[in-house]
């Protein structure tokens, strides 16, 4: 019989341990599912994570689909460090895809580099926007902001339909509801030919080390650690939960809108009803799975990338139902929330906990 002994303080060789054990967990799990779909699980495991590696053009495909995981779990891990707990990324990632490609279409046709800069502002800006709803109303009414922010992502999705149904709705796309494709200057530089890694790619790339320097040498990541960590303490120091909370879920929704924006503008070049892929909630499970840790983050955006590239393949070549792989996506935060008990318990014999 074995029981859990409170650690005298967390484990750091634990906290690096248990997502190499929870990923490892997830694939023994969804091996065992896949046989039970009929499925060689071996095969099935190798397509999800090794095919990716081999493969030239998955190989690529990993960045463009980890740089929008990656940009919104930066911001979601900056919450959640302090407890403020945004899990409406997927609304705020498709808003901001639709205002940054609103100013997009409004100038269709005209060449400038400057475009592109103004429709990730816009995509920013919206994004935060829609943002400050649950914050301000965490703020002046203590709503709950987990709530609010998660029913948002069902209206966002419902204005997406209406804007590619009706005002951003290609004009010589007989009724279709999407938009025009855009112009080039609309669309993403890409970084390396041949491949679709794009501008996007990079400017993840910063934003992991800006969130590293905010955390750990300015006074805001101070504070947004302290808040996490020690509430009462934090307002004793002067730090007010009411900006924490307004700056935490604005910055994570300015950096999902930047995700749609780029999104929208790169692998997909127009504005389409079935933009959103799930990032927004998956970015939590990335965020997690790096330790709200920004260079953690930036490994973790790839493994889930894994997933989604190697998902695809095996739905191709396997004929996996793609609610199988969204099981096996779920398992990682199963596995990673249920052994990071780890991290503050260890495992005894009951002798040894009686002793």
């Amino acid at each position: 019989m074995i029981r859990l002994v409170p650690r005298r303080e967390p484990s750091r060789t634990m906290q690096l341990a248990t997502p190499v054990l929870a990923v490892i967990a997830t694939m023994i799990a969804g091996g065992l599912l896949f046989a039970a779909l009929g499925e060689n699980p071996l095969e099935a495991i190798w397509i999800i994570f090794g095919e990716p590696i081999v493969d030239p053009f998955s190989r690529a495909e990993l960045f463009v689909k980890a740089a929008p995981l990656i940009l919104i779990a930066i911001g979601l891990s900056l919450g959640f460090r302090a407890g403020v707990w945004n899990i409406g990324a997927e609304g705020q990632f498709i808003v901001g895809a639709i205002g940054g490609s609103a100013v997009g279409l409004a100038f269709y046709g005209t060449s400038g580099i400057w475009l592109l800069p103004l429709m990730a502002l816009a995509g920013m800006i919206c994004g935060l926007a829609w943002a400050m709803i649950p914050a301000i109303l965490k703020v002046r009414f203590n709503a709950n902001e987990i709530l609010v922010s998660l029913m948002l992502v069902y209206v966002a999705d419902q204005l997406l339909r209406a804007m590619v149904s009706g005002p951003l709705r290609n004009p010589q796309g007989f009724n279709f509801p999407e938009s025009r494709l855009f112009h080039d200057s609309a669309v993403l530089p890409i970084l390396v030919d041949g491949t679709r890694i794009h501008i996007g790619v990079a400017v993840a790339f910063v934003v992991v080390l800006a969130a590293w320097v905010l955390l750990n040498r300015h006074l805001t990541g101070y504070n947004i650690r302290l808040t996490g960590a020690a509430p009462r303490a934090a307002r004793f120091s002067g730090v007010s939960p009411s900006w924490i909370v307004i700056f935490c879920l604005g910055l994570s929704g300015a950096l999902a809108g930047l995700a749609g924006l780029f999104e929208a503008s790169g692998p997909s070049g127009q504005l389409v009803p079935a933009l959103p892929q799930g990032y927004g909630f998956t970015a939590i499970i990335v965020a997690f799975l790096g330790r709200l840790n920004p260079l953690g983050i930036l490994a973790a955006g790839f493994v889930m990338a894994l997933t989604y590239i190697g998902g695809e393949n095996a739905q191709l070549s396997l004929g996996l139902p793609r609610a199988a792989i969204s099981v096996f996506q779920g398992m990682l935060l199963f596995f990673l929330l249920g052994l990071d008990i780890l991290v503050r318990y260890r495992i005894a014999s009951r002798r040894e906990g009686r002793a």
